[in-house]
């Protein structure tokens, strides 16, 4: 008996070991310090990359924001009429930009819209179908409740309630 039990917990023991050895074995390359240092490489590279975005970011708002008269070339009086007419374009092209990037932003959502929209009509559609029924069962109930007043107007006319005057 002793043989079974120590037996047991030897081949549980061993059992352990292998499951250790295989979620090492899994997780090696995650913390391995070689793939580490290349995960944290690229990260760095990111880093710079999105720095220099940033510093460039800035440089063209300080561009944008000085005065460029003095520094731009000299535009011949025929072709005046061209950059107004091409500034105006570009004004109005970045005044609608924005709305431009969300319809463009929204077209992966479109399926699921017309999805939405075909749900929706096909309920209005069973909405005025309900409504339809419920009007003709109005307007039945209303000439019925005339028919009813009608007839009990008509009784009440030909009853003599004992006040003939003769």
């Amino acid at each position: 008996m002793e043989e079974m039990v120590n037996m047991e917990a030897e081949i549980n023991e061993i059992k352990l070991k292998t499951e250790m050895m295989q979620l090492e074995n899994e997780t090696a390359d995650i913390t391995h310090h070689f793939y580490l240092g290349k995960k944290c490489e690229i990260l760095q590279d990111m880093n710079r990359h999105l720095e220099a975005i940033l510093k460039e970011k800035r440089a063209l708002r300080k561009r944008l924001i000085k005065h460029r008269c003095q520094e731009s070339l000299p535009i011949e009086a025929t072709y005046h009429k061209c950059i107004v007419e091409l500034l105006t374009e570009a004004i109005t092209f970045i005044e609608k930009l924005e709305s431009h990037l969300q319809s463009v932003r929204s077209i992966p959502q479109i399926p699921h819209m017309m999805n939405n929209m075909d749900t929706t009509l096909s309920k209005t559609e069973v909405l005025m179908i309900e409504l339809e029924e419920l009007t003709e069962q109005i307007l039945k109930w209303e000439e019925l409740q005339k028919e009813v007043y009608s007839n009990n107007v008509c009784n009440t006319a030909d009853l003599d309630f004992g006040l003939s005057l003769t």
